[in-house]
């Protein structure tokens, strides 16, 4: 059983407008997840974030970055993340592709409200620290060696 949770890149970024599922599992789906990861592994979620670097006035600098995932991301994940550069690229409402150097984050965490919560509190931070429309939130259900 995957679950995914995305919100839309292109019509969060054009429109600033979040969409998302949040996942609520019973007791069952919990067991059934656990029987598919087996007795050496754990489910968990991976959440990867996608945040463009653009800003009305410039851009994010990697100092910017650093600080940002210092204090905002390690905080709230101390057990540990990855990060990758990347290039994105979109379609705006005017119909002209935009490109933007960007970073992607990946956590793998339980999957908990407290998570949940935690990434929702990054990327608003994000968002408002940085004046970004949006910030990419997708999730999948995976299995995690100890």
């Amino acid at each position: 059983m995957k679950r995914v949770t995305v919100g839309l890149f292109a019509a969060v970024f054009v429109a600033g407008v979040g969409a998302g599922t949040v996942i609520v599992r019973t007791d069952a789906q919990r067991t059934t997840a656990t029987a598919k990861c087996g007795t050496t592994s754990n489910s968990q979620l991976r959440t990867t974030l996608y945040f463009g670097l653009a800003k009305p006035k410039g851009s994010v600098s990697e100092l910017e970055w650093q600080m940002f995932l210092h204090d905002e991301v390690t905080a709230r994940f101390p057990a540990g993340l990855t990060v990758w550069e990347a290039a994105g690229q979109w379609r705006g409402a005017d119909g002209v592709v935009d490109h933007e150097r960007s970073k992607v984050l990946l956590l793998v965490h339980p999957d908990t409200a407290a998570a949940r919560e935690a990434i929702q509190t990054v990327v608003s931070r994000y968002r408002k620290m940085f004046d970004q429309q949006s910030v990419l939130w997708e999730s999948a259900e995976v299995c995690s060696a100890s």
